[in-house]
Formats: structure tokens, C-alpha cells, sequence
């Protein structure tokens, strides 16, 4: 199997997370200092990806857990099921309001 992360990119993390236990890593724009786990591994990553080594690309959206997609899934479901009643009640109204007006309408003109 191929590695995802090449040795140099893991040596650009290695890098970031030794700046950040020294305390001399800083963030890009604001120039804060970083003191979470995560974003050391995030900035060497990324340093990583602009000197072109090989590293896969950045997650797109939340990954969820299993039980969190259950748990979604099952609210979900339950608001689809209390829209489709909701739809439902309004075409069974409009269709009982056109046939009122159908007759309505036939009775005017029968009277003309």
C-alpha cells in the first residue's frame, strides 16, 4: 500500500509540533501563538502542501461518528414525515376549492 503523507511532509509536521512545544510557532495571518495540538499538525500540513510534497487534500465538510449520522438521520426522517402530512393537507384544500368554485361558476352562468 502507498503511503498518503511523504517523509517530508511528516518532517514538516515534526517541525511545527517541535516550534509549538517551544512556544515559537505562530499563526499565519494574526501571528498568535499556537498552542493547540491540531493546528500544528494543520500548519505543517499545509506548509507541507505549498512546498509541493505529497499530502492528500483537505477535508471537505464535518465527518460524523455513527452515532451522530443516527441520530440525525432519525430527526431527518421524522420532520420529512410531518412535511409530507403538511403537503398533503394543502392539495387536499385546494382541490375541495376548486370544486366549490366549479360549481359556483356553473350555477352563475346557468342563471344568465
Amino acid at each position: 500500500m502507498a503511503r498518503k503523507y511523504s517523509k517530508a511532509s511528516g518532517k514538516k509536521v515534526a517541525r511545527a509540533m517541535r516550534k509549538r512545544k517551544a512556544g515559537t510557532l505562530k499563526s499565519g495571518r494574526s501571528g498568535k501563538k499556537v498552542t493547540s495540538r491540531k493546528q500544528a499538525i494543520a500548519i505543517g500540513l499545509s506548509e507541507a502542501r505549498k512546498a509541493g510534497k505529497k499530502v492528500p487534500k483537505k477535508a471537505t465538510g464535518r465527518k460524523t461518528t455513527k452515532k451522530a449520522a443516527k441520530t440525525s438521520s432519525r430527526k431527518t426522517s421524522s420532520s420529512r414525515k410531518t412535511s409530507a402530512k403538511k403537503s398533503n393537507r394543502k392539495t387536499a384544500r385546494k382541490t375541495t376549492r376548486k370544486s366549490t368554485r366549479k360549481k359556483t361558476g356553473k350555477s352563475a352562468k346557468s342563471r344568465r
